[in-house]
């Protein structure tokens, strides 16, 4: 079963990772999305890969690094967390309500769309 959390709840999910964790939200949205708006890193890498690469770009991911995934309303991004528990990876959460939660949640000065 794939982790869910809320975009208010980051920071929790950020503090049971541990102290020596390298936590990823990897942002799987269109490029066209990203102009919009995009999630500033805050105590975790941002990497963006559209969902449609994921499968030819795994290999730029660590299967043993914790990785959120985010994109618009969180479709898309359970999908790859899925895929990404399939192939191995063993920290795997999806962001539900994606970028438009965050917007609500955490960041009100982000665009949505």
């Amino acid at each position: 079963m794939i982790t869910q959390f809320r975009p208010r709840d980051l920071n929790a999910w950020l503090a049971q990772l541990g102290p020596d964790a390298k936590p990823v939200v990897l942002d799987v949205r269109e490029p066209a999305e990203l102009q919009i708006a995009s999630v500033k890193p805050e105590g975790f890498a941002l990497v963006t890969m559209p969902m449609g690469s994921v499968p030819v770009r795994l290999a730029e991911l660590d299967a043993d690094q914790p990785i959120a995934c985010l994109c618009h309303h969180g479709g898309r991004s359970m999908q790859v967390a899925q895929f990404l528990a399939h192939q191995g990876f063993s920290q795997v959460a999806n962001i539900a309500g994606g970028i438009h939660a965050w917007a609500a949640e955490r960041d009100p000065t982000l665009a949505t769309y």
